[in-house]
């Protein structure tokens, strides 16, 4: 045992001994490495000033120099620390010259008016009953077209609102079949190398002015009470054309019929217009959004099919909003001769459109000479002991009436929501016009939107108020007055983009898209805009060239995985007018895919950081659809063989 006690006493102070050994080689090597450093850098008398000490520098100028004359230190230039991004977003996207060869070629020139999913030659497919054949058939994924639809040679930048209501380019929509099937109606003639639009229509030879204040003598129309309208079967829709200047926004629609290009007509003008028809899908609007529904000799055979597409103007009327008819069978005692029908066939359809209206619970209030109005009921308190007595239809269950995309109609009466007062509105007072817009919508204020409150809502019209500044400071096209008319926003929430241009002379059309995480469309329309449903996968129902400015806010994030992001920007540039502009803000990873396809649509193209600055991972990507035609179909066939 002691043995192995002095042998560890032993290791011990071995071991001490090493460790002195290794700290003093290196302190003497530290020191050593010190020396030669001096030694380089001017000897022991530079030594003490090796790290000078800058003084504070309140000159204005950033760039003075200061000189140490105590110890000879040369001249040191003081320039101001630069904090900001070197790095833009123009410069997040280093495209290969390979991607930008992916070009897309034009489609041939008859297809310059090609609407995809209102296609005559695929709709002749289907069936002809209730006219199904002309609702929406998109192209199945095989049979959709990879090429840009041209313009039609010498189209021209449409006139600029308000003149474009009265005024339209020949070569931009080069139909002349209306001008002489509606000659004596005063609805469009042709002059020179232009349209123009007296304002006539088949029920008011006077001008659609005159007839809109004999519609003002019966309910008012200008105290901010009603703002928004849907026109069914407009025509070249001036009775909307001429309603926007008594702030009443009109949604109107006509189905790609005989009247060749009546809602290309419409949306030359200006006003908002969709490709669309009453068959067996309900309409792409929720429940409640108009104030007014109005039809002027539209054709729909209003009491046949058990009522089905009053029941629908049910459905989008909101509660104590109007139903307005002319043309036959209103007033049919004086017109059934030049209508070429019977006394009996009219005045059959005279009391079957009378006995829907009151199943409906809805209250005629005027027939004055070729005007009848009727008045949807506030709530359905008496609606619902009336079944008693008018069993059909009978109130709908478990349906969501605000669901309308490819869903069908169905002979049910859209239960309002519930009241305690027959005098109480139900769903909601609205404000009236122009308050509108800015007071928070009744479903927000019942909850009816999962997660949305009346802050979030005041939260989200100041931020779309900034970032529409933003818009207008990197695109001055948009911030010029007057030089966009037709704005698309592909995915519109609470409808703040389009709210923060109401003082502007545009118009938006908000889509909530059917993918979108919550249903909206209400909401828009409660706070005096209008929109539809899209699925972004499939063609608009619109004509080419439809929209002067397009606004994507997170469209290729909601649609990664559903569909092809080519086949999105292709129907974006079917859509826009050449010269027209878009602004897409979405992650940078996202916009990084999208400019290297956009570049091969010859849109010129570029990346801006954020609003929030260049350290916010969303970007924006601006561009603008170059100006290109179709040729001249005549100089090509007389063009001789070279």
């Amino acid at each position: 045992m002691a043995t192995w006690g002095s042998l560890t006493h032993y290791l011990s102070l071995k071991t001490k001994k090493t460790n002195l050994y290794y700290m003093a080689v290196t302190t003497v090597l530290c020191s050593i490495f010190y020396l030669i450093g001096i030694w380089q850098h001017g000897g022991a008398t530079a030594s003490t000033t090796l790290l000078p000490s800058l003084p504070c520098n309140n000159n204005d100028n950033p760039s003075s120099s200061i000189k140490d004359t105590t110890n000879n230190i040369p001249t040191i230039n003081a320039t101001a620390l630069d904090f900001t991004a070197h790095h833009t977003a123009e410069q997040l996207v280093p495209l290969s010259p390979a991607a930008r060869v992916i070009h897309f070629p034009s489609c041939d020139p008859d297809l310059s008016e090609y609407t995809p999913c209102q296609d005559t030659k695929r709709s002749l497919k289907f069936e002809r009953e209730m006219l199904m054949y002309r609702e929406r058939h998109c192209p199945e994924k095989n049979e959709v077209l990879k090429c840009r639809i041209p313009a039609p040679y010498g189209y021209k930048t449409p006139f600029r609102w308000p003149e474009s209501r009265d005024m339209v380019w020949y070569a931009n929509v080069p139909h002349k079949h209306l001008t002489v099937e509606k000659a004596g109606q005063n609805w469009v003639r042709f002059e020179g190398d232009r349209f123009s639009f007296p304002g006539g229509g088949t029920m008011f030879p006077r001008g659609a002015d005159a007839y809109i204040d004999d519609i003002g003598k019966l309910i008012n129309l200008g105290d901010g009470s009603i703002r928004t309208a849907i026109d069914t079967g407009c025509g070249v829709a001036s009775w909307g054309a001429y309603l926007l200047s008594r702030n009443i926004l009109p949604m109107s629609f006509a189905p790609k019929d005989t009247h060749e290009a009546q809602v290309q007509f419409a949306l030359e003008r200006g006003v908002p217009a969709q490709i669309g028809i009453m068959a067996t899908n309900r309409l792409p609007y929720p429940s409640g959004a108009f104030d007014i529904a109005h039809c002027s000799r539209c054709l729909i055979p209003w009491g046949q099919y058990d009522g089905l597409y009053l029941i629908e103007v049910d459905r989008v009327l909101r509660p104590g909003g109007y139903w307005i008819l002319s043309g036959p069978p209103v007033n049919w005692e004086n017109h059934w001769k030049g209508w070429n029908r019977t006394r009996e066939d009219l005045d059959t359809e005279q009391k079957g459109i009378e006995s829907v209206a009151r199943s409906l619970c809805w209250k005629k209030l005027i027939q004055k000479n070729d005007l009848a109005i009727w008045q949807k009921a506030t709530n359905h308190l008496h609606c619902k002991i009336n079944r008693k007595v008018f069993r059909k239809p009978p109130f709908c269950q478990g349906q969501d009436p605000d669901q309308a995309w490819y869903t069908k109609m169905e002979a049910c009466l859209t239960p309002l929501p519930e009241v305690s007062d027959v005098k109480e509105l139900s769903g909601g007072q609205l404000a009236k016009w122009p308050e509108r817009l800015t007071a928070v919508p009744p479903r927000i204020l019942s909850g009816s939107i999962n997660g949305v409150t009346a802050e979030n809502f005041e939260k989200d019209t100041q931020l779309w108020k900034k970032r529409v500044s933003h818009y207008m400071a990197i695109d001055s096209q948009l911030a010029e007055p007057g030089r966009y008319r037709n704005l698309l926003d592909m995915n519109a929430q609470l409808g703040g983009f389009a709210a923060a241009l109401v003082d502007d002379p545009v118009w938006v059309m908000n889509v909530v898209p059917v993918e979108a995480e919550l249903n909206t469309l209400g909401v828009i329309y409660e706070r005096g805009l209008i929109g539809t449903y899209q699925n972004w996968c499939e063609a608009m129902s619109t004509y080419p060239r439809t929209y002067d400015f397009i606004h994507a806010n997170s469209i290729f994030t909601l649609y990664k995985d559903r569909c092809e992001i080519e086949d999105i920007l292709l129907e974006m540039d079917r859509i826009l007018r050449p010269q027209g502009s878009v602004i897409i803000r979405d992650d940078v990873g996202v916009l990084v895919n999208v400019k290297s396809i956009v570049d091969g649509l010859q849109w010129d193209s570029r990346m801006t950081d954020h609003e929030g600055g260049p350290h916010v991972r969303e970007k924006l990507l601006i561009a603008t659809k170059q100006y290109w035609t179709a040729p001249d179909q005549d100089q090509q066939v007389t063009k001789p063989a070279s």
